[in-house]
């Protein structure tokens, strides 16, 4: 069995009473000889995998959670009793959002929130201090 394998671009998805209509762009000396030449309506087996920047197979779960970190860090830094709780650990001085972003970002080695999708050492250390303040709050 013969597969056709080609890079495209997502380039729409639209949905209609028969399911959805994904359109890809496929540059002309990328398209298979083969595809050209079925008929439309041809069937397929599709799969496919997103690519990073450097055309390698990126990970999705890995995406998911790197976003979930990034949100939970910055409504750590935006929770007065995120603060309260530094301020009781000795880790900053005043109850305040600066300070607690300030802190974070030392603590878990990032000089950017951002750097948390694709840091998972950061997002295990940012998981522990979440851990430790959601037990604080449960005292």
């Amino acid at each position: 069995m013969k597969t056709l394998n080609f890079e495209a671009l997502k380039v729409s998805l639209r949905q209609n009473k028969d399911g959805y209509i994904l359109t890809l762009n496929i540059h002309p000396d990328d398209i298979p000889e083969d595809l050209l030449r079925d008929f439309v309506g041809a069937h397929y087996q599709v799969v496919m995998v997103r690519v990073n920047g450097d055309n390698a197979p990126m990970d999705r779960q890995q995406e998911y959670t790197g976003d979930r970190a990034v949100r939970i860090a910055g409504v750590l830094c935006r929770d007065p009793e995120f603060w309260t709780y530094l301020v009781e650990h000795s880790e900053i001085l005043e109850e305040d959002e600066d300070q607690a972003s300030e802190w974070l970002r030392a603590e878990i080695g990032v000089k950017s929130r951002a750097e948390l999708k694709t840091n998972p050492e950061a997002r295990t250390k940012l998981e522990t201090i979440f851990v430790g303040y959601q037990q604080w709050k449960s005292d």
